[in-house]
């Protein structure tokens, strides 16, 4: 259970005893090989390795994605509270999978032809947002982990490169393939490392799957299995692309009845039945990933704007309902939801 500590009121800061239980929800499953489920293509007998073989850096907490977002909560966590006291259990931890020959294993994986798909858009989208915290840490041991790190962030670049112009349409769901929160850790990694190509084909991929975007049917929100918003999501991606005042523009067609507080669908915190179950504990990380995005889009608004108070006063009831269950005891949502919860607590008020 989450406390009413979880983070300093005046500046969001993740308090020491919620960032040790978060730390050591992905410690344990960062080395944990099994329970395990592997997206591998396989073309032979040969090709059924155990997760460690395939994935040396990436083996742990159930699936790929899942391992690669707990290594950047950890690295979260040691780069903004160095003092922490699990710290030196983190490094040690980390140290220990972000090798550069794991790494190389890695990229190697990735070259094989089957993979070319692997883990498209989310899976490359944590990637590369692990690539870019640890780049941009002044700890000369994260340093080290970024520069093993940088020949697999070059080859997700590239897959991105390659496959954006091929996307025609974008996939609006609140599972993995969500082509919004694909776009959005990557155009974070195109804009502070001045990758210009890579900024462009996203800004170019975002304005053609989603500018003309208006009205949207977000009453048809949630599905019984979603961990992310569709609507929420592609309009944080949008705050990222646009211009201030052009994104206002867009929002205010987009969702035009948010400042009234409808559809109420998409404003009222969702419940979990079963926590036991894997799919159905995706909601609780819809409320963490809910309240991260309308925190991010109402800081894009004017303080006059209604749909700005209703955004941060839903983004807190959905924050406190999420926060509330991240520990549960069940694995299904255990080896993630810690991540989503750090996602959040990492968004300004």
């Amino acid at each position: 259970m989450a406390d009413k500590d979880d983070t300093d009121r005046d500046d969001n800061r993740i308090s020491a005893a919620a960032a040790s239980r978060f730390a050591r929800m992905a410690l344990a499953g960062i080395a944990r090989e099994f329970p395990n489920k592997p997206g591998d293509v396989l073309l032979s007998p040969r090709d059924a390795m155990r997760p460690r073989k395939s994935h040396p850096a990436f083996y742990g907490c159930f699936d790929w994605h899942s391992a690669v977002h707990g290594h950047w909560m950890l690295a979260y966590l040691l780069k903004n509270q160095p003092d922490l006291r699990d710290a030196r259990t983190i490094r040690r931890k980390l140290g220990v999978n972000l090798t550069r020959d794991n790494l190389r294993g890695e990229c190697a994986y990735f070259a094989r032809p089957e993979a070319g798909s692997f883990e498209r858009p989310y899976g490359w989208a944590w990637l590369l947002k692990l690539a870019l915290e640890l780049a941009t840490a002044d700890d000369p041991q994260l340093r080290q982990w970024s520069q093993y790190l940088q020949p697999l962030a070059a080859i997700i670049v590239e897959r991105y490169l390659e496959f954006l112009p091929r996307a025609g349409y974008p996939v609006r769901t609140g599972l993995h393939n969500n082509t919004a929160f694909g776009l959005g850790f990557a155009f974070d990694y195109a804009q502070a490392t001045r990758h210009t190509r890579l900024q462009a084909a996203i800004i170019a991929a975002a304005r053609a799957c989603f500018l003309k975007d208006a009205d949207y049917p977000a009453t048809l929100e949630p599905s019984g299995s979603d961990f992310l918003s569709p609507a929420f999501t592609e309009a944080h991606l949008m705050r990222r692309v646009l211009q201030p005042a052009a994104f206002r523009r867009w929002f205010g067609k987009f969702l035009p009845h948010l400042g009234a507080g409808r559809p109420r669908n998409l404003l009222v915190p969702v419940r979990v039945s079963d926590r036991a179950d894997p799919q159905l504990v995706h909601l609780d990380g819809l409320n963490l990933s809910r309240a991260w995005c309308m925190r991010s889009v109402a800081s894009a608004l004017p303080a006059a704007d209604p749909a700005r108070a209703v955004l941060l006063r839903s983004a807190a009831a959905h924050a406190k309902a999420g926060l509330a269950h991240v520990e549960s005891g069940n694995y299904g949502g255990e080896h993630w939801l810690a991540s989503f919860a750090v996602l959040l607590l990492s968004e300004p008020v």
